[in-house]
């Protein structure tokens, strides 16, 4: 016994100090290795097992080969193109040498880690047709890992366990009601032996709910919805105790009856194995407007809150809600960070969040209660604060667009001061990196009928129109000098900044960081970052061709360390933000994974910038009341997709002021009614526009065209005769 436990140990100990390939008790490799405990403390380093690296969700990682010191040595080691030019957010995960990935329409791709041969693809062959209620791109943001699969959550609400070996489909299933415009893009969590999954769809009219499945067969253990059920009727389910309890913070009436009220937990799912918790971030109401939602009465829980459970029976914890009767897409659903600070002299088990709001919140996650709430950009104007007593937010009258009746330019905005790009902790330096961002938006209530719910399109209950330009030249230049980025490391303790970068341009990558005294954060301009964890001095930057918006992972193969990025633009911000994006659309948008080493000396090849040849408009032919009507329509179904004033979608979907189907009405209808182009994405608006509207869109799009090349300088020819 005592020769056996040697050899283990010494085995054991080769294996650690190779860097890579080691084996778990009992002889499993590979994904075969991973279960709680790995995920627990997620090991030497040598693997990046789950998509925050451990169960911490701290994205720190304790290699420290690469360092502070020699970061500047780092070379591409290897890259691979990725099919599909629509955003890339996944984080890889790699073990055992080999890195699986996911990306647009939900598809996985595994290399082997060292050489970046590819070793399986898999394609669940979701409907294109899907994409119309994915209301931030057909993104994905990865895979979980347990004990030999893999586990994919898909656009169309399926969850998927993967053979990691083989990249064959062990089971699949659909996790979501397929009549009802659902999606997943967030990556599943395992725990003791359960997938646990969320859903999107809070934009469209859904109600959100967490649910956790057998990782071994796909049977369903419990589900937790996160709002009350709008027929007052029990479920069945593990929330009903607690949605009891919250169902008087809703009003008797109001939208929320028949959209299903939202709180859609989209991404983060975070499992304590020191208290055995489980906390979820919910998402936004539906529809927005609190006014419309919930006749503007009660905090609408769990809406825009933190709520903890037990694993095993999804049973009710507690909660903290962040964002009382929210309004303004200001969801909770950010990364959570686990650690245990030193506060007031007392260690404090603390989740941490930067939620869509622009605070900080520091949490105590045994009860719930409130510790610390800092603003993390400048600026914040809904609330000026909180009040810690009562863990309520000190609130601008103003902010109540629905109250007022008056517009309320907000920052941040839904696009947010930090939206779903990972957050990062290193309790070395006892900071928090974060990728915020500046973006302000106007609120208006109002503009029926099109504020009603509709079967395309986003039903959040507001005049669309505050979202769109104002046909002023100053305004548009200030609002892109305006919309800029800012990378925070911020002290959760002091509740402020220790130091801060700036960015010309906002939506830049998210956040991952070392022993080695890094962080590492990609920038929508194109390059690929390290910065001295403790300073913020940039010490690397690498022009990886395309924009950055995924979080980086690093691991260990045969003693050498890697750094692994997922490049490519899209999102929310690049489909929906129009003018005020500005550079941010020059970037070649050239999907790829980069694989960084000390002295990499593989090169990428060169990307080239969109297409900017002028392109001729047909003659505006639109009344001015037919314009205007357009660009109501337009505002409510076209922007989210073909950017605010139909001025982009950001280099990932076609900017519609440059399509060659202005020219032609039959042409126009045979896309917005007919669906000429449904395989594509674009599907028929036949159930929401007739095609005298569609029309109307048309003469819109045309007249705002002409506006922009004579006011601001975008690219185009001499008008031309409209075809008919």
């Amino acid at each position: 016994m005592r020769k056996g436990f040697a050899l283990a140990l010494t085995a054991a100990l080769l294996a650690s100090c190779s860097g890579g390939h080691q084996q778990a008790a009992g002889g499993a490799s590979g994904v075969g290795k991973v279960d709680g405990a790995l995920l627990t403390t997620g090991g030497d380093g040598s693997d990046w097992a789950m998509t925050g690296f451990n169960y911490s969700e701290q994205r720190f990682s304790p290699l420290t080969q690469v360092n502070d010191g020699n970061v500047g040595q780092l070379g591409v080691a290897w890259y691979a193109d990725m099919p599909d030019a629509r955003g890339q957010e996944a984080t890889p995960i790699v073990i055992d040498g080999k890195l699986f990935v996911t990306g647009p329409w939900s598809k996985v791709f595994a290399f082997d880690a060292a050489t970046g041969k590819q070793l399986w693809t898999y394609d669940p062959k979701v409907d294109p047709q899907k994409g119309v209620q994915a209301c931030c791109d057909v993104v994905n943001r990865g895979v979980a890992a347990w004990k030999g699969r893999l586990y994919l959550g898909t656009l169309d609400g399926r969850l998927i366990a993967l053979d990691a070996a083989t990249g064959k489909e062990d089971w699949s299933v659909q996790t979501t009601d397929k009549a009802k415009p659902y999606t997943i893009t967030g990556a599943p969590r395992v725990v003791k032996d359960m997938v646990l999954i969320g859903n999107g769809g809070a934009e469209f009219g859904v109600r959100g709910y967490v649910t956790a499945y057998d990782a071994a067969t796909g049977a369903k253990k419990w589900r937790f919805y996160t709002v009350p059920n709008p027929t007052g009727a029990k479920d069945g389910e593990a929330s009903d105790a607690a949605m009891a309890k919250v169902a008087p913070t809703w009003s008797a009436n109001g939208q929320w009856k028949q959209s299903g009220g939202g709180g859609t937990v989209w991404d983060s799912i975070v499992y304590d194995p020191e208290l055995d918790q489980l906390y979820l971030g919910v998402g936004n109401g539906s529809p927005w407007n609190h006014g419309l939602r919930s006749e503007g009465k009660g905090d609408n829980l769990f809406l825009s809150s933190i709520v903890a459970l037990k694993p095993e029976t999804g049973e009710y914890l507690w909660h903290y809600q962040e964002t009382p009767a929210e309004s303004w897409d200001f969801t909770a659903t950010q990364p959570i960070n686990l650690a245990t600070l030193k506060i007031d002299g007392k260690d404090r088990k603390v989740l941490m969040q930067a939620p869509k709001n622009g605070f900080f919140y520091v949490i105590d996650r045994t009860d719930g209660k409130l510790i610390n709430a800092g603003q993390y950009i400048p600026g914040v104007n809904w609330a000026t604060g909180y009040d810690l007593k009562t863990g309520r937010p000190i609130e601008n009258p103003a902010a109540r667009f629905y109250k007022t009746g008056k517009p309320f330019l907000a920052l941040p905005s839904a696009i947010a001061a930090h939206n779903w790009q990972p957050m990062s902790f290193n309790p070395k330096a006892g900071l928090a990196y974060i990728p915020a961002q500046i973006v302000a938006a106007g609120y208006m209530a109002g503009n029926a009928p099109l504020d009603q719910a509709k079967p395309i399109g986003f039903n959040v209950g507001e005049n669309m129109d505050a979202l769109m330009y104002p046909r002023d030249a100053a305004t548009i230049k200030a609002a892109t000098a305006g919309a800029t980025g800012l990378l925070v490391a911020w002290d959760p303790v002091a509740n402020k900044p220790r130091w801060t970068v700036k960015y010309p341009t906002p939506w830049n990558g998210g956040t991952m960081t070392t022993a080695g005294n890094l962080v590492f954060q990609g920038t929508s301009l194109g390059e690929f970052r390290a910065y001295a964890a403790d300073t913020g001095k940039q010490l690397f930057a690498y022009p990886v061709g395309t924009g950055v918006m995924a979080g980086a992972a690093t691991y260990m193969v045969d003693g050498t360390q890697y750094v692994a990025v997922l490049a490519g633009r899209g999102g929310a911000l690049p489909l929906s933000l129009g003018y005020a994006y500005g550079k941010g659309a020059e970037v070649p948008n050239h999907p790829r994974l980069v694989v960084f080493k000390l002295g990499g000396k593989e090169k990428l090849p060169a990307t080239t910038a969109p297409d900017s040849a002028p392109v001729p408009l047909p003659v505006a032919t639109g009344t001015p009341e037919q314009i205007a009507q357009g660009r109501a329509l337009f505002g409510r179904y076209c922007q989210v997709c073909h950017g605010a004033s139909a001025a982009g979608g950001g280099g990932v979907l076609p900017n519609l002021q440059r399509s060659g189907a202005l020219g032609s009405a039959d042409g126009w209808k045979s896309i917005l009614i007919d669906g000429a182009l449904k395989d594509q994405g674009m599907v028929s608006f036949a159930r929401v526009l007739t095609p005298d509207q569609a029309q109307l869109i048309r003469y819109y799009v045309i007249d705002e065209a002409h506006w922009a090349q004579k006011n601001l300088n975008t690219d185009g020819a001499a008008p031309v005769a409209p075809a008919r």
